[in-house]
């Protein structure tokens, strides 16, 4: 005979006398989701975290350091903000000459140092197996220290996340890990260094989850997790013990405020899109220039400049601003001020390429248009129940929600940041509303726009493997074809093309014993090609079984083996020593479970149908009546 039929379906998992058992092993160990490496990796995390912390209380004293320089003329490292300072016009000058530094600093040290670093950093995770080039543990913060100091009006979060960022992956690349470990050990330094700047370790863990890993999984949780933990203990350490933001106790909302605070969110997602937009045209106009980019930070900071001299308080950091939002002791001017001056500000010198961070400026814009929207609200609804402090702390969140579309970040920062649980509700229905209304006014976020215009796109949801989760019992056919060990190459060959219709193109066949014991796997081109004689028993060509999975095996496990063999069939035996073929995985079969699996969840259709079920009852009815 040619062929054998194989009726009986059973199990699987790879193997072969040589290599197969070690085969079986490594991938056993890559789909295991903890194990030591997740150990060892974690410790690594830790300690970065702690260097971390150090990092951002450097930059925090060398901000305050270059700020006091620049606009006071004293060496001192007290914490103090530009806009008390008494230079008139030669604040204009400032920023420029800190502009001027950092074109430099980036043209003769590393480009990367320009922007607020996370959609670099998601570009070398996507693109780069997560390397970043280690100049920028050293540069990044020293530029944005002096961009920030000479009144740029950014955010000490952004570079630090940066530069942690830049830590854990040099850390990764001189290390022996994986590219999925080096990402992991990026995004734990990342998000160590907000959780060091803020003392928000939740909220920089779902930043890593959000923006960085684009998974979810036991191996990088726990490492980033701790990282984020041990992060916000250097902050309790060298910065302070208390929430970021101090802030009144704000009132539990009616139902009526929190329809309120809901509609508020859905016009702070159109100015968070607006705003998302706005930087990018201002980098597509400073593209026109017919400078190099390396003036272009200069610029820019012209009008940081002049804004600065007719609002001072839109120059430098800004942390000082957010409290006073939140305290609601900000008067009407300074809102409309931080609201759109300092929007202005910032969109300009950050499209200009500039080294500096998003998230205070965002929480400063969003904190300010929350407040005039809470003032308006109350001026033409009074009994609508609002406070303007929690129009304030919505208008934070809703605004990086919706820009960044970092939903759950931007819900948990805010109330880890002020400690205020009757935020939370609040909160949800904003930041949601914000978030939602964002993905109809642009395509991407303020943190992706500018790597999806190289051409590079972001996950925008986190699904399970789906063939980690599919057995090769579920997939297999009833009925499948295998070809005797003791045929000859001829026999075969005629075989195969007597049923060429059924067995299609396949590239490989199983060989059998006469008991239906596995004997090995044999190429299409080894039937079919000239090297031996057509009476060469098939049984001569083999030298090892090859190959094969159980039942229990995953569908993620078969296309592994497919791809490391070259083979498009795997044979699928019987669990225990005699290896006994139960029957064929192809790769069709694969594809269509994949296939089907990932579709059957967005098939729309009715489960229930009301209409039909009332024309039931009423016949029923009917037939009730006429018994009667």
């Amino acid at each position: 005979m040619s062929g054998n039929i194989i009726n009986e379906p059973s199990g699987a998992i790879p193997i072969t006398p040589s290599l197969g058992e070690v085969d079986h092993a490594i991938m056993e160990q890559k789909n295991y989701p903890v194990g030591k490496r997740v150990f060892f990796l974690s410790l690594q995390a830790i300690f970065n975290a702690i260097i971390i912390g150090v990092v951002a209380k450097l930059l925090a004293a060398l901000i305050s350091l270059i700020t006091n320089i620049s606009f006071y003329g004293k060496f001192s490292f007290e914490d103090i903000s530009p806009g008390n300072n008494h230079l008139g016009w030669y604040v204009v000058i400032l920023p420029v000459i800190g502009g001027l530094i950092v074109g430099i600093m980036a043209k003769f040290g590393s480009p990367a140092i320009r922007g607020h670093g996370i959609p670099e950093a998601m570009e070398q995770i996507l693109l780069n197996e997560s390397r970043i080039n280690p100049i920028i543990i050293f540069l990044k913060p020293i530029s944005a220290a002096i961009s920030i100091g000479t009144g740029g009006p950014f955010g000490a979060e952004g570079p630090i996340i940066s530069t942690g960022g830049a830590l854990g992956s040099f850390s990764g690349q001189i290390m022996r890990i994986t590219p999925n470990e080096r990402k992991i050990m990026l995004a734990a330094g990342a998000c160590a260094g907000m959780a060091a700047i803020f003392g928000t370790p939740l909220a920089a863990l779902l930043l890593a989850i959000e923006l960085l890993l684009f998974e979810f999984s036991p191996r990088s949780i726990i490492p980033v997790s701790l990282s984020c933990v041990m992060g916000a203990a250097m902050h309790y350490i060298l910065f302070s013990t208390g929430p970021a933001f101090v802030m009144p106790d704000i009132p539990q909302p009616s139902s009526i405020a929190m329809v309120t605070y809901v509609l508020m969110g859905i016009v702070i997602g159109v100015a968070a899109s607006l705003v998302s937009k706005s930087v990018y045209l201002v980098e597509d106009l400073f593209e026109k220039l017919p400078i190099h980019w390396m003036w272009w930070p200069a610029i820019g900071a012209v009008a940081v400049g002049v804004i600065g001299y007719y609002a001072p308080f839109t120059l430098g950091v800004g942390y000082m601003n957010i409290q006073h939002l939140l305290n609601g002791t900000v008067p009407l001017y300074m809102l409309f001020s931080l609201c759109f001056l300092k929007f202005l500000s910032w969109c300009i010198s950050l499209g200009s390429g500039t080294s500096g961070g998003t998230l205070a400026p965002l929480l400063t814009i969003g904190g300010a248009f929350g407040s005039l929207l809470g003032m308006a609200t109350l001026q033409f609804f009074p009994g609508c129940g609002i406070t303007i402090i929690t129009c304030a702390l919505i208008g934070m969140a809703a605004m990086f929600a919706g820009a960044s579309r970092a939903l759950l970040t931007s819900i948990v920062f805010a109330l880890e940041s002020t400690m205020q649980p009757h935020g939370l509700l609040p909160l949800m229905g904003a930041c949601t509303a914000s978030y939602f209304i964002s993905f109809f006014l642009m395509k991407g976020s303020i943190m992706t726009e500018k790597i999806e215009r190289r051409g590079v796109s972001t996950p925008n949801s986190f699904e399970p493997d789906i063939l980690q989760q599919v057995s090769v019992k579920e997939v297999l056919n009833e009925e499948t074809n295998v070809l005797n060990i003791e045929n000859t190459i001829k026999e075969a060959r005629e075989w195969v093309k007597e049923n060429s219709i059924s067995e299609g193109q396949a590239t490989a066949f199983v060989l059998v014993n006469d008991e239906g014991i596995l004997a090995g796997t044999i190429l299409r081109k080894m039937i079919f090609g000239k090297e031996y004689p057509d009476n060469t028993r098939l049984t001569d060509l083999v030298t090892d079984i090859g190959p094969y999975v159980y039942e229990d095996s995953k569908l993620s496990l078969a296309i592994d083996l497919m791809a490391k063999y070259d083979f498009d069939v795997l044979p699928v035996v019987s669990q225990g020593k005699d290896k006994k073929v139960i029957s064929v995985l192809s790769h069709k079969e694969i594809l269509s479970s994949y296939s089907k699996r990932r579709h059957e969840g967005e098939t729309y259709q009715r489960a229930i149908s009301i209409k039909r079920r009332s024309i039931k009852v009423i016949l029923r009815g009917k037939q009730f009546l006429s018994k009667d």
